[in-house]
């Protein structure tokens, strides 16, 4: 672990270098501790980026970056195998890197807080690993992995077909061809286990990642006590990402948890 420094890196933050127990394979994440190293804000990047978005996109950065310091958990910003999608390979590493969080830094409670592949990977891993996850932020993401691999070869935009082929490489096949694996990976078909506040939102004129998944999930989760959803009108793939009811509802997580750790005890779906 070694200090990173640069233009549009804050002061303080650090490179972890880790080697994945899954097939050694180098990877990386980014940690800026807070004043209450207990929790932290788990970032995962979108498509096309790697694991500095959150400090390197100018738009992010200006819009996170500020209620994500002011709010004394630390932040981690993990690379992850790049457009990985969660893959299990993804999903392993991530969780020994928590694991080894909680061991060597202290790590008790996490909000993941990320949008289009990253909001995705989210929900994904919360399914995986509910005992991880505390509170999930989404914002522009899909929430059925294997229907959307198929969306996405339907569509005459490149991106699309890149997203495809990266799904694919990354789960080492199709969903016709690793069909169990993909269930398992659908936030949709194991929303039963999405039990952590959540806070989702999507734009209803997304054409990168159909808002019909989203809707999906939130009829799925329409009963869930913590569970909210925010469809923007007229709102593209980025809007959620501005989305300010989304950092709200951030703070109210962290209000809550600490004024349960003064009382001496856990606030409700912590």
């Amino acid at each position: 672990m070694h200090t990173v420094s640069g233009q549009h890196f804050p002061p303080g933050l650090k490179r972890l270098e880790y080697k994945s127990a899954v097939d050694d394979l180098e990877d990386w994440a980014l940690l800026l501790p807070g004043k209450d190293p207990s929790i932290c804000i788990i970032v995962l990047h979108g498509h096309g980026s790697t694991g500095d978005q959150l400090f390197t996109r100018q738009n992010i950065r200006e819009a996170w970056l500020p209620t994500f310091s002011n709010s004394g958990a630390s932040i981690v910003t993990v690379n992850l195998r790049g457009n990985a999608w969660m893959s299990p390979a993804a999903a392993t590493d991530l969780h020994e890197l928590l694991q080894w969080m909680r061991a060597e830094q202290g790590l008790e409670r996490t909000i993941f807080y990320s949008g289009s592949m990253g909001g995705t990977s989210n929900l994904i891993y919360a399914a995986l690993y509910p005992q991880d996850v505390n509170a999930v932020v989404a914002l522009g993401a899909t929430t059925h992995l294997a229907s959307y691999y198929c969306w996405c070869l339907d569509q005459s935009l490149e991106t699309p077909h890149q997203i495809a082929g990266a799904i694919k490489e990354a789960y080492g096949g199709d969903p016709s061809s690793k069909k169990v694996l993909f269930e398992q990976h659908s936030a949709l078909q194991n929303a039963t286990r999405l039990t952590m506040p959540i806070y989702f939102a999507h734009g209803e004129a997304d054409v990168l990642m159909p808002v019909e998944q989203a809707r999906d999930l939130a009829q799925a989760l329409k009963h869930q006590k913590y569970f909210s959803y925010y469809e923007i009108p007229g709102g593209s793939h980025d809007s959620p990402l501005w989305d300010k009811g989304a950092l709200e509802f951030l703070k109210r997580q962290m209000n809550e948890n600490n004024r349960h750790s003064r009382a001496g005890g856990n606030p409700d779906g912590w």
